[in-house]
């Protein structure tokens, strides 16, 4: 069964660096991201890297598909993901820097 108004992102966070990448995948990007930044999860790789950073993401209308590319680029070498992230966002700029007060 499927929900009204279907939104699901994939996501690439990084640190400060750039030298950490962490993939996720969720149906609320902008909270997502605040997790990230806030210490939500403080277990997480990404809490424990310091990923705070969105420098990539990709919409979906079905989860499956969203948890299929998430996947996918998960199973992919670190200059494949480095190239796409430069492809759309070549100064690797944080998107989500004035989401946030």
């Amino acid at each position: 069964m499927s929900r009204a108004n279907n939104d699901y992102w994939v996501y690439i966070v990084s640190n400060n660096t750039r030298s950490t990448l962490y993939i996720g995948v969720t149906s609320e990007l902008r909270v997502r991201i605040w997790q990230h930044r806030n210490g939500e999860r403080p277990e997480s790789f990404a809490q424990r890297y310091q990923c705070g950073h969105l420098v990539y993401f990709e919409h979906y209308r079905e989860i499956h598909d969203a948890i299929a590319r998430e996947k996918q680029l998960k199973g992919r070498r670190r200059e494949k993901k480095n190239a796409l992230i430069s492809k759309l966002n070549p100064r690797w700029d944080d998107l989500a820097e004035s989401w946030f007060d």
